[in-house]
């Protein structure tokens, strides 16, 4: 018979007696069985550290005891979040997304002519209103309007949208795309 078998044998036999101390520390029973379960994966994976001759119950239970403290330190520091509330607001965008997407909608802002991407830019970027953007400009709040609604619809065919919520949610760019220009 093989050292690892004869090794998985003791691991075998042992297990009740894991399972007794595991359910003396544990609240439930799944935590004690989760307990035992990684003290024999950690065993096994370190079953060459033990030393023969040593006895193997005293090795397993220090194993649980250091798993089962360790595990208590890291409760401690987690929050309780029974509906998902904090989770749902520790939300991050994959960083290549809005990379991906900063550099398409740079492509199609370049092509749109230099009144529009002025325009767009003035009311939709800065957030000033048509009539500040019109004295800026030097012309009328209506042609603001009219350059910042064909600038508007023209990124969103050149990116392919339907809307401001396509793009997600990044506040500049939605305001860009689709905000109101007051």
């Amino acid at each position: 018979m093989s050292s690892d078998r004869r090794f998985a044998d003791a691991l075998t036999k042992e297990a009740p007696a894991l399972r007794a101390f595991a359910r003396s520390l544990a609240k439930r029973d799944a935590q004690a069985d989760d307990l035992v379960q990684e003290t024999l994966c950690k065993a096994w994976a370190r079953r060459d550290t033990f030393q023969e001759g040593t006895k193997l119950l005293a090795w397993l239970f220090t194993i649980l005891r250091n798993h089962f403290y360790s595990e208590k330190r890291k409760e401690r520091r987690m929050i309780e979040d029974p509906n998902g509330i904090y989770v749902s607001s520790l939300l991050t965008m994959p960083a290549q997304d809005g990379e991906v997407g900063l550099v398409e909608f740079d492509d199609a802002f370049s092509q749109l002519t230099a009144e529009h991407k002025e325009a767009l830019f003035l009311v939709g970027a800065c957030g000033l209103t048509y009539e500040e953007t019109g004295a800026i400009c030097g012309c009328p709040a209506g042609t603001v309007k009219s350059r910042v609604n064909r600038a508007r619809s023209k990124l969103a065919a050149l990116l392919y949208v339907d809307g401001a919520e396509d793009f997600g949610p990044d506040e500049t760019v939605r305001a860009v795309i689709g905000g109101s220009g007051g």
